[in-house]
Order: C-alpha cells, then structure tokens, then sequence
C-alpha cells in the first residue's frame, strides 16, 4: 500500500492564515521555513518574539474562532503577505512594517469579549510552534475520516492547522511512529509525541463558526483529545508532494 504525501501547509503567522506548498526545504533541527514566523501578541502579553514563548501569549483560534477562516500568501521576494477572509476585504502588507493595518484588518472578526490583539512579532529563531522544541506537525487523512464518521461528516483538514498530511494509512497508525525515524523525500524525521487538540478545531474553517464538536469526539470515541504527532527533522532535504513515507 502507498503513503503518499498529499499536503504540505504553512501558516506563515500563527493563527491567521494558511497556505498550501507543492514542495518545500527542510532543515534539521529547524521548524517548516516560515511556519509562524510571525505570530500575533495580545494587550496582556510582553512577548517580543526573541524566545520561544507558550501560545497563551497570542491571538489564536481557540479563543477567536473566526480567525480560522483566514487564508494566506506570503511573497517571499518582498516579505509582505495577502490575507483573505470571508467577512474582510483582502489585504497585503509587510508585517515588519504595516502592523497597524492588519491590526485594523483583523479588528472586525475578534471577539469583543477577548483581549485585543496588540502588536505583530516575528520569531527570531525559529516558528512559534506550540511546542517548546523545533516541531513540524504529521497527520494521518484516514484518522480524520474516522473522526468524520463519529460527527456524521468529514471534517476539512485545515480544521487541524497540521503541516504534512498523508493518505493510505490505517487509522491512528501515526501514533505507532512514536520513537521511531521517519523518512519522507530527502528528509529524515524523529517523531516525538501525539498532539493534543484544543477549541480551534471546532471551528469550520471555511466559515470561522463553530460547528463541530471535534474535541468531544476524539474523548467520547477514544478516550483522548489527541490527532497528529510531532516530529523534529534530523536530516535535511526537500519534501514533495506525492512523497511516501519510509519507517526506518
């Protein structure tokens, strides 16, 4: 049986915004090049994006769920990126430089009742991965199909915000990876542990509302709130799609 790779998806700032790649380059001990290389710090945060900091510190879709509807491109060439959401006209700025204008952007689709997001911050080392080491996150199309048939429907993928996704498995298979080498293409992969889901994976991401109880799902069904695993890249090398993965 194949175990191609059929997505590779970036979220260039945390919680607002992803997009799809057709290849990419991957270093060890490095996160997804540009994979939350800027993340949004709320009103209570000091964060100033030198260090790698928990995702409290941020706006993120747990807490603002229509932040998940966000799509985006990031213009390598000149640094600047183009959102889109349904409820907001499209925008392109440099978050280096025309923070105020995202901030006005994305103004309209936070909750009232949440803590204003303040400033954009880019991640001097490496993504603001939710983990506190390099992670690049895996997951398994055929789990999520399973968790579709507890809710009654398929879930889109990008409700998972996952990085690398990956058909012809059985379910679940992923979490046998634990311990174990990966190689996927020209890169190699340690996989760490299991991700554990939180709020933003009940909102649709083509919408930004709330519609599906994923995490109830996952804990009624199998006793845990847990889809994908992270991995950490060992060995540099480019990845692409239709790729299959090798267990070493």
């Amino acid at each position: 049986m194949t175990r191609p790779l059929t997505h590779i998806w970036r979220h260039p700032i945390k919680s607002h915004g992803v997009e799809a790649l057709k290849t990419v380059a991957l270093t060890a001990g490095k996160t997804m090049p540009w994979d939350r290389a800027w993340a949004v710090v709320h009103e209570l945060s000091k964060v100033d994006g030198s260090e790698w900091v928990p995702c409290g510190n941020f706006s993120r879709g747990a807490k603002a769920p229509s932040l998940m509807a966000i799509k985006a491109t990031l213009h390598e060439g000149n640094d600047t990126i183009t959102l889109t959401h349904p409820d907001r006209p499209e925008i392109t700025f440099n978050p280096a430089t025309d923070s105020d204008a995202f901030l006005d952007w994305v103004r309209p689709i936070m909750p009232a009742d949440r803590t204003g997001s303040a400033c954009i911050v880019q991640a001097a080392e490496r993504g603001m991965t939710d983990t506190d080491f390099p992670s690049i996150s895996l997951n398994n199309h055929t789990t999520n199909n399973a968790i579709g048939e507890k809710l009654g429907y398929e879930p889109s993928p990008l409700r998972w915000r996952g990085n690398l996704w990956f058909d012809g498995l059985a379910p679940w298979e992923e979490f046998d990876w634990i311990g174990k080498r990966l190689r996927i293409g020209g890169a190699e992969f340690d996989i760490k542990e299991r991700i554990t889901r939180c709020l933003a994976t009940t909102a649709n991401p083509a919408t930004g509302k709330r519609d599906a109880d994923t995490l109830g799902a996952l804990q009624d069904n199998w006793g845990h709130k847990d889809f994908g695993v992270y991995g950490v890249v060992v060995k540099s090398g480019q990845v692409n799609l239709g790729d299959e993965i090798e267990v070493l």
